[in-house]
């Protein structure tokens, strides 16, 4: 099976509006999925994606009764990792320092006091285990 940086760069514009609903959701039938994406295609479409979905190793299936349910298959904080890699690495070349600094000089990010606090305390904790 493909690493998951690997299964994240193939999705497709609409298949990546499935998988963030189910990530949001947790689990979710070609029903669901159809009435919370944005613009959505036919029920049959929509079935055919997250069937496509599936045979990528994006998402898997359980039965309910008569009806498929569909869960991601990789864990989201799992999936988060590899798309914040993918990001850092295709806009920022690798720097995870100019990473921080974009989302820091974005004034719409609005963070708290906490938030900086935080922030702070991690980069105090990466800079003592050498990271």
């Amino acid at each position: 099976m493909p690493d998951t940086d690997e299964l994240l760069r193939e999705l497709s514009r609409r298949e990546r509006q499935i998988m963030d609903f189910l990530y949001q959701r947790g689990r979710a039938t070609a029903a669901e999925v159809q009435a919370n994406i944005p613009d959505p295609p036919g029920y049959s479409a929509v079935r055919a994606m997250l069937r496509v979905l599936e045979e990528k190793g994006h998402t898997r299936h359980e039965q309910d009764g008569p009806r498929y349910v569909y869960l991601p298959r990789v864990a989201r904080d799992r999936a988060k990792r590899s798309a914040l890699r993918h990001v850092v690495q295709t806009f920022f070349d690798g720097s995870a320092e100019q990473a921080m600094a974009a989302l820091l000089d974005d004034r719409s990010a609005k963070l708290s006091d906490e938030d900086l606090d935080r922030l702070a305390r991690l980069i105090d904790k990466a800079r003592h285990e050498g990271a």
